[in-house]
């Protein structure tokens, strides 16, 4: 891992949260292939249109590794709430789905600065009412089993665990919500954020950029849809696999979810992956434990759907 910071520092790219926004999700687009293996093709490829509540249809993709697949993952890119795409995540989300057997729909949910808090929330919650109603329909040839779950990275996570609320207050039967270090809390104030606020790829200064541009409103940072840790409850939620990179400025609030879940009764599967910095799920090349965080992953959601 320090070697690929070192390497990282040496090609000096420009600081994430000192480019506008369009330059910042071309770099991002650019680099997210460069660290990840492709996995063989899919038995599906296609594209989805999903409706939203205020009239828009947001892009998704399906991808299918083979008949007989057992579950459909609905899938939420990390980015900050800004940047990322279906693209940028879509051999994470194969690796996955050929490691668990299953469907997964990745979904392009709006972004900011053009479309603030709480658009990427309620275009979490109208994908997963969608696909409610459609996961029979989706593969039918190709998807044997028809169970739910939802996951995400990052900001995907935090979408990921309040969709999982959502289900739960909807009567949505969920089989598992997947959180690679999901961001939990309102204010980044955790000793984690501290301790790696600098030289482990996600500063405290992308932080903020990221969050300026979401949420730029502080009082409404505490809204459980953006801070999942301070909903009112946490009560009969569907089971969570959480896997954490132990140098991340988002790992004391994976921790603290996973603890919050247990205390209500939820089963929580809590992976720590040691020496590693946020984003490294997608460095399959460079990171042994991207591969072992990708099996592990894998082999909840084969639980979860058996």
């Amino acid at each position: 891992m320090n070697d690929l910071l070192a390497r990282m520092a040496q090609a000096a790219r420009p600081p994430m949260h000192l480019m506008p926004v369009q330059a910042a999700r071309l770099f991002y687009g650019a680099a997210a292939g460069v660290l990840s293996v492709d996995p063989p093709p899919m038995a599906v490829d296609t594209t989805l249109s999903i409706p939203t509540r205020d009239g828009h249809s947001l892009h998704a993709k399906l991808w299918v590794p083979h008949a007989g697949a057992r579950g459909v993952l609905l899938y939420f890119h990390g980015g900050g709430f800004t940047i990322g795409s279906s693209a940028t995540h879509k051999a994470l989300c194969q690796h996955i789905a050929l490691a668990a057997g299953c469907a997964v729909v990745s979904v392009d949910y709006r972004l900011a600065p053009e479309h603030v808090f709480p658009t990427a929330v309620l275009d979490a919650f109208d994908s997963l009412e969608w696909l409610n109603q459609h996961v029979a329909t989706l593969a039918p040839e190709h998807i044997s089993h028809h169970a739910i779950a939802v996951g995400g990275d990052s900001a995907g996570g935090t979408l990921a665990a309040v969709c999982a609320l959502h289900a739960r207050d909807t009567h949505i039967d969920l089989a598992l919500q997947l959180l690679i270090y999901p961001g939990c809390g309102a204010q980044a104030d955790t000793q984690s954020h501290a301790k790696y606020a600098d030289g482990y790829v996600l500063t405290a200064a992308d932080i903020a950029y990221f969050f300026n541009h979401y949420i730029p409103d502080k009082a409404e940072r505490e809204d459980w849809r953006f801070a999942p840790l301070n909903a009112l409850d946490h009560d009969a939620v569907a089971p969570a696999w959480i896997g954490l990179a132990e140098c991340d400025p988002l790992f004391d609030e994976g921790l603290a979810y996973g603890d919050k879940l247990r205390a209500a009764g939820v089963d929580v599967d809590l992976e720590v992956y040691r020496g590693v910095v946020h984003g490294f799920v997608n460095w399959e090349r460079a990171v042994p434990e991207a591969k072992i965080a990708h099996a592990q992953a894998g082999a909840a959601l084969q639980r979860a759907f058996t």
